[in-house]
């Protein structure tokens, strides 16, 4: 039995949740994470749907099937709104375009994570391994990482990454051991894409920023920019109906992954900046996130994912007084997470915070003679 609402498999019922909004709950073959909510936004010209899932025929086949019970079809589909550049959330969105003619919405700085030199310098990792490995890794870390507690920039000294994708296939801006998923998970993705399930990039056709306005489901919504989880990530407000789609922003039972990585300073900042704003907003009375159920607490929500931050950043100042000395990144993350979360995600989580810690004049750092940066709280 799933411990998180986050982990229940998908239910193939259609459910409305708003007014002209339709739930549809998409399979995610991956662990962690049982399913992703792909919201359709009905109108007078058919529909809009908001993170369309994974990539492939298996999660196509779903939509077709979801579409179906709403007495759809894949060509009533006109719009398709991607809330950050994960594949759980943008997997069917070329196919809509490809076949149907689509609009894709995302936000302005939209990106799939992947620094162009990376591919240029290592032709042999291709997109699909890159993203595959992102997706299996993502999933993992909001499961497990978050679990771990009950209730993007690097600091590479001159050296920044473009995202947490960016250090696949070479060493990690904090230093130490490159990261590498299990052999079975690479075992697995190569299958999936020889069965058909390659990762397909979608063009965005209409970005968007902060304070925009899109006509869906018959009512004007406001565009919202949310970064910290991703730093693309945006989220949307439908203030006439009271209604919140939150992506993966703001999630009912556990807390989205941090990377340490991003195109952000601090990026755990930008995550705190975010949930404040958000959960200034009145009148919500439905948050729709991307995996999990329906909610209605927004603020109370936002407030508790904040007091999880900041718990384990008081913790990051236990552990650096039990050391006594400066310590790696490595060192902080297998104090600060279970065993079965060691590894890339945890580090990099962890580096997140001890970053947000160094910004704010609490913690300072310096590299070794290998390189690995070492950290220490005051």
């Amino acid at each position: 039995m799933a411990h998180r609402q986050e982990q229940e498999s998908a239910d193939t019922t259609v459910t409305e949740v708003a007014p002209n909004v339709l739930r549809m709950q998409l399979p995610i073959r991956m662990p962690g994470l049982g399913h992703v909510n792909m919201y359709a936004l009905l109108d007078k010209n058919g529909a809009a749907v908001i993170d369309p899932g994974l990539p492939g025929p298996f999660t196509w086949r779903a939509i077709q099937d979801r579409l179906r019970q709403a007495e759809l079809k894949p060509k009533d589909i006109h719009t398709v709104l991607i809330t950050h550049s994960h594949p759980d959330h943008f997997g069917g969105a070329r196919r809509f375009v490809k076949e149907h003619g689509a609009t894709v919405v995302a936000h302005r700085s939209f990106r799939f994570g992947l620094a162009k030199s990376i591919v240029e310098n290592q032709p042999e990792v291709s997109l699909n391994d890159l993203e595959a490995q992102r997706a299996t890794s993502e999933s993992e870390a909001e499961a497990d990482i978050s679990n771990d507690h009950d209730h993007d920039h690097s600091h590479s000294h001159g050296k920044t990454a473009s995202s947490d994708m960016g250090w696949w296939g070479g060493p990690s801006p904090w230093g130490g051991q490159q990261p590498r998923l299990p052999l079975k998970r690479r075992l697995l993705w190569r299958v999936m894409r020889m069965l058909g399930s390659g990762m397909s990039v979608p063009e965005v056709t209409h970005p968007v920023e902060q304070g925009d306005l899109l006509n869906l489901a018959g009512r004007e919504m406001f565009v919202l920019h949310t970064p910290g989880h991703t730093p693309d990530h945006f989220c949307l407000h439908d203030p006439e109906a009271g209604v919140f789609f939150a992506g993966d922003h703001v999630l009912p039972t556990i807390t989205p992954h941090i990377s340490g990585v991003s195109t952000s300073e601090d990026p755990l900042l930008s995550f705190f900046y975010s949930l404040d704003r958000v959960g200034e907003i009145p009148g919500i009375n439905q948050v729709l996130p991307a995996h999990g159920h329906p909610f209605n607490d927004l603020h109370d929500r936002a407030e508790a994912i904040k007091r999880h931050h900041y718990e384990r950043l008081d913790k990051i100042h236990d552990i650096s007084r039990d050391f006594s000395r400066p310590a790696s990144v490595q060192e902080f993350s297998q104090h600060l997470f279970k065993q079965r979360s060691w590894g890339s995600m945890a580090e990099s989580e962890t580096f997140a915070h001890l970053e947000h810690l160094r910004h704010a004049g609490k913690a300072e750092s310096h590299r070794d003679k290998q390189g690995v940066l070492q950290y220490l709280t005051g």
